[in-house]
């Protein structure tokens, strides 16, 4: 029964640290936007801004990445003895996810000081690799076999292509 719980918990977790991670890179798009607006809207919108982003990366993404690692090291002690090979390759990712949580941490920082590093643009397509990492993620975890992860990761490439190829177009259709 205990195995349920922890099992809900982490999926709970998980949905609500992919939330913060798509919805904080929102943010940083929308302020680095910001700067381009005229005063006073723009000194009001930045203020907003970081009030929401500080309030959702501390209220909520951090605290769901946390217990969403702290579930998961139940499990891995679960699985220690005979670790399947379909759960190494989720763990790369999902450690892959962790260094994608912390660029975002020291995006989140550059622009909680006024340093803006990325164009919003830049940060589109940064946006999309969070998109990546639960697709590949969930696949892994479902299929569980290296030749059904073979085509995943085909399929994720092609999707991770046609992706970057909607952003550029998604771009022209912006500047007209």
């Amino acid at each position: 029964m205990t195995y349920q719980y922890i099992k809900a918990l982490h999926i709970i977790f998980v949905v609500t640290w992919f939330s913060g991670l798509f919805y904080i890179v929102r943010l940083f798009i929308y302020t680095v936007e910001a700067q381009a607006s005229v005063e006073p809207e723009r000194s009001i919108l930045l203020k907003n801004l970081n009030l929401w982003m500080r309030r959702l990366w501390y209220g909520i993404t951090w605290p769901s990445a946390v217990l969403t690692l702290l579930f998961g090291i139940y499990f891995l002690h679960i699985y220690a003895q005979n670790m399947p090979s379909w759960l190494w390759v989720k763990l790369g990712f999902v450690v892959g996810l962790y260094i994608y949580h912390l660029i975002c941490h020291r995006i989140f920082n550059q622009l909680q000081k006024g340093i803006y590093s990325y164009s919003s643009q830049q940060l589109r397509v940064w946006n999309e690799v969070a998109t990546i990492f639960l697709i590949s993620i969930v696949f892994i975890v479902v299929l569980k076999s290296a030749l059904s992860m073979l085509w995943g990761l085909i399929g994720l490439i092609v999707f991770s292509l046609i992706l970057m190829l909607a952003i550029r177009i998604y771009k022209k259709v912006r500047e007209r």
